[in-house]
């Protein structure tokens, strides 16, 4: 894996990586990268003053056999941000899907985020349709996950890291509809 590493370090483009396969990622919709910055800046503004931090888009989590990279997740690991080119203890993981790795992200990346032992919190945004799923562990013991559609609620709430956030805030200057 740290082949993998230092091979991604040289290309222009991000990979995941898995189990020795390499997946180029595909870019992103003016809408996508929108919801990701509305996102990630409201919950930096929350995470002010404590030891959690969030990241966006160009930081890798690592797995046992690989690393994926979300569009947005909180680590409350360390309280500063060092030269460190991925996280293995992420809290919260937010994935705002693209029509083309919606199905990937909802089962397959979801599988593997899972055998993270930090992690309390997925999330799933899909901005064309409007759609908010919030998976949140119910039961470590037993790896029980609820799932709560908040689509029609009004606003997103994010327990694992106490915040609630108006959807207009999250599609803030986003249009609706396929891209």
């Amino acid at each position: 894996m740290a082949e993998f590493l230092a091979w991604e370090e040289q290309q222009t483009e991000r990979h995941e990586f898995y189990r020795g396969e390499i997946f180029a990622m595909v870019g992103g919709s003016l809408r996508h990268n929108r919801v990701i910055l509305n996102l990630a800046s409201r919950i930096s503004d929350h995470l002010d003053g404590t030891p959690c931090q969030v990241f966006a888009e160009g930081v890798k989590v690592g797995l046992a056999d690989g690393y994926l990279y979300p569009d947005v997740m909180v680590t409350c690991g360390k309280a500063e941000a060092g030269d460190e080119q991925v996280i293995n203890d992420p809290k919260l993981v937010i994935e705002v899907l693209p029509p083309s790795t919606k199905g990937y992200d909802k089962r397959d990346k979801f599988i593997l985020y899972r055998s993270l032992p930090s992690l309390r919190e997925y999330v799933l945004i899909d901005p064309a349709d409007r759609r908010v799923e919030v998976f949140t562990l119910a039961d470590a013991a037993v790896e029980k996950w609820t799932m709560v559609d908040q689509s029609k609620a009004g606003e997103l709430v994010l327990s694992s890291i106490d915040l609630t956030l108006p959807l207009e805030v999250v599609f803030k200057g986003v249009e609706a509809g396929a891209t």
